[in-house]
């Protein structure tokens, strides 16, 4: 058995040689090599993260990226693999915010912020993509708009989330993860999906 595969002996010889894998192989191996250190990239999510409400969504984030790799090719390391996912996604996350603390500045004017009260054209602008973002959600399947719903809009733990559907958490993982996919779909077409193949 290959080292660095782990439980991975059980996914078909196509996925190790770097061929693009099934949703089933690749959920097996999330569930069985991934899943399992949870406790750990938690621990590691809050000790390097101050914001503890952002924990859940960093966790789902890197989930989605690892899933989406290992469709692709199947990390020789998995546990290597994911961390090195979290500690980009977090130098992403920093360098992406461009906040200054509050306690940094004394003066608010002194960060240069004007409130701008939006005009009438983008009221009907925001109006339009609300109306669209619906009608987009209305039209997903029903297992995976529920999910999304509660997570998205409703800000439900994935934790609460499993147990108001009566599922695991792998399995909200995987419909929040399909959800967002098929709504990127629904709104921007096939090209927004970097799954797809054309």
């Amino acid at each position: 058995m290959d080292q660095g595969l782990g439980h991975n002996s059980g996914i078909g010889s196509a996925a190790r040689q770097g061929t693009q894998m099934s949703v089933p192989e690749a959920l097996h191996w999330f569930l069985h090599e991934v899943l399992p250190l949870e406790a750990m990239l938690l621990q590691f999510l809050r000790h390097n993260w101050r914001d503890e409400s952002d924990v859940e969504d960093l966790l789902h984030d890197i989930y989605v990226r690892v899933y989406d790799a290992a469709q692709k090719e199947l990390p020789k390391n998995t546990k290597a693999y994911l961390f090195q996912a979290a500690r980009n996604l977090i130098a992403n996350r920093v360098r992406d915010r461009k906040v200054v603390p509050m306690d940094a500045v004394a003066d608010l004017d002194a960060l240069g912020i004007a409130i701008d009260t939006p005009g009438p054209d983008q009221v009907l602008v925001a109006r339009d993509e609300l109306r669209r973002l619906k009608e987009a959600i209305e039209a997903l399947p029903p297992r995976y708009r529920d999910v999304v719903i509660l997570r998205r809009i409703r800000n439900l733990s994935r934790k609460e989330i499993a147990l108001r559907l009566n599922l695991s958490e792998a399995s909200v993982s995987v419909y929040l993860t399909e959800g967002m996919y098929a709504l990127a779909d629904i709104l921007y077409g096939a090209q927004a999906n970097p799954r797809k193949r054309p």
